[in-house]
Order: C-alpha cells, then structure tokens, then sequence
C-alpha cells in the first residue's frame, strides 16, 4: 500500500494538472454547457473510465513503449488535434441559429475517446507513473492505487468545470448567448488543438 506521503505528493502533482485549462476540461466544460450535468454524464463517465484504463495501461508497460518509439507518441498527438477541431467544429455548429439541439449527445464512447486521444493526458500520466513507481514495492498494486487515486481526483477535479458550463448556459440562456457560447468553447478548443500541435 502506498504510504500517505506517497499520496499526498501524488495528490500534490496531480491535482493542478487535472483542474488546469487545457483539451480535456475544455471539452467537459462545453458539455455541462450544451447539456447539463446530468446529460453530460455518459461522457463524463467516459472520460474518468479512460482516466483509470490509461493509468493501468502506462502503470503496467505502455510508458516504456512511448518512450522508446517516439513515432507512436507522434501519432497519438496529431490524433488528438484532430478529434479536438472535430469536437469544436461540433460546438461551433450546434450554435448556429435553432441548431442547440442539433449536437449529437455526447456518449460514454466519445468521452473514452476524447481522453485517449489527449496528449496532455497522456503527458500527465506517463510523468505520474515514472516519478511515483517505487521499485521496492510490488508493481500491480502500486499500479492500481496511483490509478484509484488519479481517477478519483479527476472525478473532484472535472465537476467544476462540467457544472461551471452548466451555469453558464443557465444564467445565459438567450439565442445570442447560446451562439457566443458555441463560438467561445468552440474557439477555445480550437486555440487548444493549435497550442498542442506547435509546441507538444
């Protein structure tokens, strides 16, 4: 078991890269707006399955395998910025005048596939399992309680910016709003896809 030191540094690095601007919360922001909390769930659950599914995967093996070819990690990161521009091509349309509800709700398959086609996710992970593996200890366990943890902090830390969303819908809900709104986190996500492809 990883000792409460061990968690809290693990706490310590996760939390500001889970709660910081980036794909990832922008998309989850963007969903609380165009459907609530409660219709944003399925993609939700999605994305923090993805979380705990990518903490197994890099925990047990894949991190060497991107490190060693970095072509892979290459092809991952122009994946993930074109799933991104598809995403804010998506919201951008949907506030077109009477097109709100023309967006397709977002499933637990789009939030799976919207965290495994993120670099920073990936990024992030990676330097989690490389700084907080300790050798001395059995690695399928280590590998499972970095993983609940991360997960979990990602389920606190994603809320906010699912109901932040929310609220902004809610409090500026006029047609005008709406199509600011589409054109904001569409822009945003675009600005995202850009700053990943120049500088990740």
């Amino acid at each position: 078991m990883i000792s409460l030191e061990m968690g809290m540094l693990i706490v310590g690095f996760s939390v500001p890269m889970i709660i910081s601007p980036g794909p990832g919360n922008t998309v989850l922001a963007a969903a609380g707006g165009q459907f609530g909390v409660k219709g944003a769930l399925p993609f939700w659950v999605g994305f923090e399955g993805a979380n705990l599914v990518w903490c197994l995967v890099y925990g047990l093996g894949l991190s060497r395998v991107l490190h060693d070819y970095p072509t892979a990690a290459q092809a991952l990161k122009w994946a993930g910025v074109a799933y991104t521009l598809y995403l804010a091509y998506g919201f951008i349309q949907s506030s077109a005048p009477g097109k709100r509800a023309a967006m397709p709700r977002l499933t637990v398959f789009d939030g799976f596939f919207s965290v495994s086609l993120n670099p920073k996710i990936h990024s992030m992970i990676f330097v989690l399992f490389s700084q907080f593996l300790r050798r001395d200890l059995p690695l399928t366990w280590q590998v499972v309680e970095i993983a609940v943890v991360f997960t979990l902090l990602c389920v606190a830390c994603h809320f906010p910016w699912i109901y932040g969303g929310q609220l902004m819908s809610d409090r500026f809900g006029s047609e005008k709003s709406v199509k600011l709104q589409g054109y904001l986190f569409g822009g945003c996500m675009v600005a995202v896809a850009l700053f990943v492809a120049v500088n990740a």
